[in-house]
């Protein structure tokens, strides 16, 4: 079943707006650093949603179960960020004021609302709902990978001392940041590295599945 012209129109406006909106939001509120990863993997998943979902939305039978199992690992993976500081650690690490707090706002309060609507939207092939499904696919998905360079790179902050700070950036107090950077802790990790992958797998296997459904479509 196509989607009808006023409604693409009306959702390429929408998401259009988001990936526009929401990264600018993040650069005035944190930094550079959402810019890259939550702009970058918002205009990805606009091209693979563009091409294989506004026009004709994926079954539901399909693209249900796999963004369910994708935001399911990602919650997993938010439990052991939460655990060991992940967003302090950010803040050290690029000099940005990402508290604890805002962290819970987005993550654990207004993600699953987000993501509970969009199982929804995706049960009713509304084009809204493929497009945050490709974001997710996408951003928590393969960008998880970004944990696993983390530990490598210097911290804007002290990165020779081993213990946590807490200072004022831009404006915002940031308790509790700790150092994950490997050279001085000899320890090679990063807040939620260790979980990382229980998106990656999902996200990565839907972005193959989804293709391969958009190909057979097109046959």
């Amino acid at each position: 079943m196509q989607t009808s012209k006023s409604t693409r129109i009306f959702s390429l406006v929408i998401v259009i707006a988001f990936c526009i909106v929401m990264p600018t939001i993040g650069y005035i509120n944190i930094g550079l650093p959402p810019v890259i990863i939550v702009g970058g993997s918002a205009i990805v998943g606009f091209l693979f949603w563009y091409f294989t979902y506004l026009k004709n939305p994926t079954d539901p039978k399909i693209i249900l179960p796999l963004f369910l199992l994708t935001v399911a690992g990602l919650q997993i993976h938010i439990i052991e960020e939460y655990e060991t500081g992940f967003a302090p650690a950010m803040s050290r690490l690029f000099e940005i004021p990402w508290t604890e707090r805002s962290f819970l706002l987005v993550f654990a309060l207004v993600g699953p609302t987000v993501y509970t609507l969009t199982s929804l939207g995706l049960y009713y092939r509304v084009p809204l709902a493929g497009f945050i499904a490709w974001f997710i696919f996408i951003g928590p998905g393969v960008a998880e990978f970004t944990h696993y360079v983390f530990p490598l790179l210097t911290p804007s902050l002290e990165p020779g001392n081993v213990s946590d700070i807490t200072q004022t950036i831009h404006g915002v107090e940031v308790a509790n940041m700790p150092n994950y950077y490997y050279k001085t802790t000899g320890n090679y990790y990063f807040s939620g590295m260790w979980t990382a992958f229980l998106p990656m797998i999902p996200g990565i296997y839907s972005i193959y599945r989804l293709m391969k459904e958009h190909r057979l479509q097109a046959e």
